[in-house]
């Protein structure tokens, strides 16, 4: 059998992420990964808990995200004079650590950025401490220890900031941003889709061809953890997207390449090419005050679904949000719009009947207050 460690048994995997670094390092992977040893450092644990954690479908990128936090975790306590021990590492450790990232310069130990004045932003500490819970987490279902620290924990909230949209004005200055060149067509094509379904920018750079049904006015993206859904398109993208392809979309680069957007060689898109181009639109356009990003336009799809008529349910199943969380933040925010919409929809402000009985009333009071015996109840406000 060939050395990928996920073919093997469940008791293989379970005895990969146990290899230690001690003088068994010279011997053949096949032995090192049926060997059992009492390694419980965190850094000799991070590459089982990537093999587990991917065995039960979590993405790439969550993965990632873990085992930079473990990582950094790890570093600091080395620097610390602490254990590395998941054993022996306590509610005090933990502790130290949460207050190190509450008092850390942001980029101060970034390789390439300077360090600066802010610390670390409240999301940024949640997400830490998040993932490194998850691994903790997953250290007792291994049973790899007896007491999660954690648990005694309480993680500090991420702070609930108003998330930031786009005006139509700025959605406007934006697409007027794009100038005439080869890929302006596709640009604008990518913005208003984004802006028309709410997809993640992952969801569109893996958008394919044959799941884009423009008869039916649906796309089939592939979401976080795998999970498929269905999105449906508006009347005028149903357009954009018939001319991009039909018009502007280049060959594939090679047969078997089906993603619907594709770079001026055939190839398909990237992530970091679609926040490039949205930054740089953002700056042409002179945005300001507002973070000119992929994302940014899903926000703006959500906020304005809400307010346009759209329920929240049906929201949460374009958006593939597992739990209503996320959708009723977007409905905190529409309620920014509830002022507005008071001075617009004011039921006494529309009753002008009824403001024309009051003045008559306060005219009146004035009459019957004169002529009113003194000690004797006052009139009723209200007309009759």
């Amino acid at each position: 059998m060939g050395s990928n460690p996920i073919t093997r048994s469940t008791l293989d995997i379970n005895h990969a992420y146990t290899s230690s670094e001690d003088s068994s390092e010279n011997l053949p992977e096949e032995c090192l990964l049926r060997q059992k040893t009492t390694s419980t450092d965190i850094s000799s644990l991070i590459p089982g808990y990537s093999i587990c954690a991917a065995t039960e479908g979590k993405s790439s990128n969550t993965i990632a995200i873990v085992v930079r936090s473990l990582t950094y975790l790890n570093d600091f306590f080395n620097s610390n004079g602490l254990t590395t021990d998941v054993t022996q590492i306590g509610v005090k450790e933990i502790r130290a650590f949460i207050f190190h990232l509450q008092n850390k310069s942001c980029f101060s130990d970034h390789p390439y950025s300077k360090a600066q004045q802010r610390g670390l932003s409240g999301h940024t500490i949640n997400t830490y401490l998040r993932s490194i819970r998850a691994f903790w987490s997953w250290l007792m279902g291994e049973e790899i220890i007896d007491f999660n620290p954690l648990s005694k924990l309480r993680i500090p909230r991420a702070p609930r900031k108003v998330i930031a949209t786009f005006s139509t004005q700025q959605v406007e200055a934006l697409l007027n941003a794009i100038s005439r060149s080869l890929n302006s067509y596709r640009n604008m094509a990518i913005i208003l889709t984004l802006l028309d379904t709410g997809l993640r920018v992952n969801e569109l750079i893996t958008l394919k061809l044959k799941n884009v049904w423009l008869d039916d006015g649906l796309v089939k993206v592939m979401g976080k953890g795998n999970k498929e859904r269905l999105v449906p398109l508006g009347r005028e993208i149903r357009k954009i997207i018939w001319r991009y392809v039909n018009h502007y979309r280049p060959e594939s680069a090679q047969p078997s390449l089906d993603s619907l957007f594709l770079n001026r060689d055939g190839k398909p898109l990237t992530k970091n090419s679609i926040d490039s181009m949205m930054s740089r639109y953002g700056k042409l356009a002179g945005l300001t005050g507002i973070r000119c990003s992929p994302h940014t336009l899903r926000h703006t799809f959500a906020i304005n679904y809400l307010r346009n008529g759209g329920d929240v349910f049906s929201l949460q199943r374009i958006l593939g949000h597992s739990s209503l969380e996320m959708t009723r933040r977007y409905c905190e925010l529409a309620d920014v719009d509830i002022k507005k919409a008071h001075s617009l929809a004011s039921p006494v402000d529309n009753l002008k009947t009824e403001r024309r009985l009051l003045m008559r009333h306060n005219t009146s009071g004035k009459d019957r207050q004169a002529k009113q015996p003194e000690g004797s109840s006052s009139s009723r406000w209200w007309p009759r």
